[in-house]
């Protein structure tokens, strides 16, 4: 691998070697490049995730709204639809998502899932 010349006649012959005070920056090139392949794969992850949870979320308040009438069913969906909701707002967060209220009237998440969020 060529390196850069750090200063004039000078040359670093190991990567990352310091000479003068200054890091050869060109050593360093290959794994910058690397890591934004990297960065992109994660946020591309964290978008994928972020979008199964939100199916989750819908799947588990149309069940709630459809048969979420008699009582022993109803708990049960009240807590798969609580978990649901809870997962994605933990997913949203880890994406930089802070604030969830327009989330909550885009879902219409019901005041009796939002009372159950974290609760096991």
């Amino acid at each position: 691998m060529r390196l850069r010349k750090v200063r004039p006649g000078w040359r670093a012959e190991v990567p990352g070697i310091v000479i003068c005070g200054r890091i050869c920056l060109d050593a360093l090139g290959a794994r910058e490049s690397a890591l934004d392949l990297l960065g992109h794969e994660i946020l591309g992850e964290k978008a994928a995730a972020l979008g199964r949870a939100g199916r989750r979320v819908d799947e588990t308040l149309a069940k709630l709204r459809e048969h979420g009438e008699d009582g022993e069913h109803r708990a049960r969906l009240l807590r798969d639809a609580a978990e649901a909701v809870h997962a994605y707002f933990i997913q949203r967060e880890l994406c930089g998502l802070r604030k969830h209220d327009a989330v909550i009237r885009e879902y219409n998440i019901p005041k009796a899932v939002l009372a159950r969020l974290g609760a096991k």
